[in-house]
């Protein structure tokens, strides 16, 4: 699906083919988002659900309260149901949009750049 996805996003012109600094000092931490345009940030997660916290700060640090480069962002991730039409892959643990959506209000006082949550049902 990674790979899906980096496709669509390159053919529409966003950067991220080796994916997006998020700080562009040379001395900086290496985080990334995965697209970058027009002052949207993406981030696609189908990795545990311990980096909802690291990929939320993503947004905000690159929103308009220390590095404004982004007014909003957009995370997607998998549904439930997607993932269990995928038995063969192993989603245990992964960040689902129910966990985000649940937990996602818990960061509010941190986090105050808009965050579009996106479930993939397939």
């Amino acid at each position: 699906m990674n790979e899906f996805f980096k496709n669509e996003f390159l053919k529409r012109d966003w950067e991220g083919r080796q994916g997006v600094r998020v700080f562009d000092e040379k001395d900086a931490p290496k985080t990334k988002v995965d697209f970058l345009k027009d002052r949207v940030a993406v981030e696609v997660a189908f990795v545990h659900a311990d980096f909802l916290g690291n990929d939320l700060l993503k947004f905000q640090m690159m929103s308009y309260s220390l590095l404004n480069k982004i007014d909003v962002g957009v995370y997607i991730v998998i549904t439930k149901e997607l993932a269990q039409k995928y038995d063969n892959v192993n989603f245990e643990g992964s960040i689902e949009f129910d966990k985000v959506t649940k937990y996602l209000p818990a960061y509010k006082s941190s986090i105050q750049v808009p965050i579009f949550v996106i479930g993939l049902e397939g």
